[in-house]
């Protein structure tokens, strides 16, 4: 299927066809430079195939949001799976997976190997005392040009939306059955009851990769294959969820390691839910850390594969698609909620504070990349810590 050409805020249609090489090589970049978690991750798309350059319908990226908003796992890769479904079938969606994503594993491979081999990152937090700020901004930013996008001025939705942004800042995880509620509500009020569509999503473990039988691996994909499929919309929310299976009930790492796992992911680009290789390298070296990575992403790219064909004609059913708006609204209310989750984590004194007003005073004001507003927090936060 090749990209709409459809064009945003009265730009000109692009007449030149975008080929597959520079489709992938958009996403390879995104995955190299990407920072600030999912929101930042949805709204670099938006913008720049979007709104900029027109390589995607505005139509075709809400639908695809919306697809990656109601399946589970992490939202930035669903995403971007399913526009490269769009691009080329099935072959697109495996080559731009494999770009978004790859970036940021060797990134976290290299750095859980210094990990192991020197003993700890004591620079790291540092960086990432700096860091952990300035990303609350770039997220705070990159939530606010989303939710205008998906839920507009729907009264209804923004309740949704309310309601699940509380719940998750207050107890730090998501809970599931609002998800459901949110979007049954929006069913019931804005049309009539259809039967759900989901238990086909329910048994796509059992087409995974073939892992040693009865191995510390197998343990290691099948643990975050369920952690990634039951994380709605945010790899952001992923974190209070590992935290007690990974320390509290597998005893794979301690308190400080989790932490240090977290930092991992909030210096490198690419989705946050790349954290997990980190633990899995700890737990099993890089055959760990590949494990992991294929539990929490092999799923979500076999869920996106699996509805994508189909997914433009039952996307159309009213009742579906208003089941989809209001669970739409919970996932991007569950998201706010989560930045609090992770402020609270990453804000505590007055120059984090000043570190997370300022990012986000320049992020409105100028354009300027993420990456360089990163690295800036990073040195202030070694002299901060270190100075």
């Amino acid at each position: 299927m090749n990209v709409s050409q459809g064009t945003a805020r009265g730009k000109p249609e692009q007449h030149e066809p975008i080929s597959l090489s520079r489709f992938v090589g958009y996403f390879l970049w995104l995955g190299t430079v990407g920072f600030g978690g999912p929101i930042a991750l949805a709204g670099h798309m938006q913008q720049d195939l979007v709104d900029e350059r027109g390589w995607i319908s505005r139509e075709d990226y809400v639908e695809g949001l919306a697809l990656a908003q109601l399946a589970p796992g992490p939202l930035a890769a669903q995403l971007a799976i399913y526009l490269g479904y769009l691009r080329a079938g099935v072959l697109g969606a495996t080559l731009v997976g494999v770009a978004f994503i790859v970036p940021s594993f060797l990134m976290v491979l290299a750095l859980s190997a210094a990990y192991v081999r020197f003993g700890g990152l004591a620079w790291m937090q540092g960086m990432f005392y700096g860091i952990g700020a300035a990303v609350i901004g770039i997220i705070a930013r990159s939530a606010f040009k989303l939710t205008k996008i998906t839920l507009g001025k729907d009264r209804m939705l923004w309740a949704i939306f309310g309601v699940l942004a509380v719940s998750t800042a207050w107890t730090s995880r998501e809970i599931i059955w609002l998800f459901l509620l949110g979007g049954v509500v929006a069913m019931l009020v804005k049309s009539f009851p259809v039967r759900a569509r989901v238990g086909s999503a329910a048994g796509l473990f059992l087409a995974t990769a073939v892992l040693p039988a009865n191995s510390r691996l197998w343990e290691i994909f099948l643990y975050f294959a369920k952690a990634g499929m039951f994380v709605f919309g945010s790899g952001l929310a992923i974190v209070p969820f590992l935290y007690g299976g990974v320390v509290q009930g597998h005893h794979w790492l301690t308190d400080r390691q989790f932490v240090d796992a977290v930092a991992v992911a909030m210096i490198t680009p690419g989705p946050v839910v790349i954290t997990v290789a980190f633990i899995g390298y700890l737990v099993a070296g890089a055959k760990g850390a590949t494990a992991a990575a294929l539990g929490v992403f092999l799923p979500v790219y076999l869920v996106v594969v699996v509805l994508a064909p189909s997914y433009k004609r039952w996307a159309k059913n009213p009742q579906l698609n208003a089941f989809v708006r209001g669970v739409t609204a919970a996932a991007a209310g569950a998201i706010a909620g989560a930045v609090v989750v992770l402020a609270r984590r990453s804000i505590y004194d007055l120059p984090t504070v000043v570190i997370a007003v300022v990012s986000l005073a320049v992020l409105f004001r100028w354009k300027v990349p993420e990456p360089v507003i990163i690295a800036v927090a990073a040195v202030a936060g070694l002299l901060l810590r270190h100075g």
